[in-house]
């Protein structure tokens, strides 16, 4: 269990092993609990970082509601092109589909963030969003990749990270945000609900973060 300033404890509401493994890169203590919330379409006139936060805050909430004590951190990362949500592929198909209109050209990538007081029932949201530039990858590339299986369980149907693949060329803003779980912003929202050790595993003495170079790592390139 993570201690927090308060004695309490950070419980990560994610499936998620990308997100697990980010914060444990931290030197976090957490606990991981699936909040089995399904992840539905936008109401009507729901923007990305609404749709974002809200998803964020239910898998928060889910997982809140079953513990006495602990603060839940829950994170929700959609791709977005064109003004549309790509969520994740339910098919080879559907997977290819998504890579071949992502080819070549730049998207958003937005995770919203709700962090939940078990015990008060306090509620803390935000969002960021990167901008990440894809590479011209061909046709033959992406039928491997589909084949690898990597693709199914992905916002947009690929991971910046993947070393293989290498989908993207170039990544404005935070890459961790890119990966699921962006973690400076995630150490300002615990540290916010008191959670004060958090912060201090993430960010430097200068203030900036240990994974992410700056607080918004602007132009990293990804190789």
């Amino acid at each position: 269990m993570g201690r927090a300033g308060d004695g309490g404890r950070l419980v990560l509401a994610s499936g998620s092993p990308r997100r697990r493994e980010i914060m444990e890169s931290a030197g976090l203590e957490f606990e991981v609990v699936r909040p089995g919330v399904p992840e539905g379409p936008p109401t009507p006139g729901e923007g990305h970082e609404r749709y974002a936060r809200r998803m964020a805050r239910e898998k928060a909430s889910a997982v809140s509601s079953r513990l006495g004590r602990g603060v839940v951190l829950g994170a929700d990362t959609v791709v977005v092109l064109d003004s549309e949500i790509l969520g994740k592929p339910e098919s080879a198909r559907e997977a290819a589909g998504m890579l071949r209109r992502l080819r070549g050209r730049e998207h958003g990538v937005t995770t919203g963030l709700a962090a939940v007081d078990s015990e008060t029932g306090r509620v803390e949201k935000t969002a960021v969003t990167s901008t990440v530039h894809m590479r011209p990858y061909d046709d033959r590339e992406i039928a491997a990749y589909v084949a690898s299986g990597e693709p199914f369980d992905k916002a947009g149907a690929y991971g910046v990270q993947d070393t293989d693949f290498r989908p993207a060329e170039r990544v404005e803003g935070c890459y961790l945000n890119v990966v699921g779980l962006p973690l400076c912003r995630a150490a300002d929202l615990l540290s916010f609900m008191g959670m004060a050790c958090v912060e201090g595993r993430v960010r430097g003495r200068d203030g900036r973060c240990a994974d992410c170079g700056t607080p918004g790592a602007q132009g990293e390139a990804v190789g």
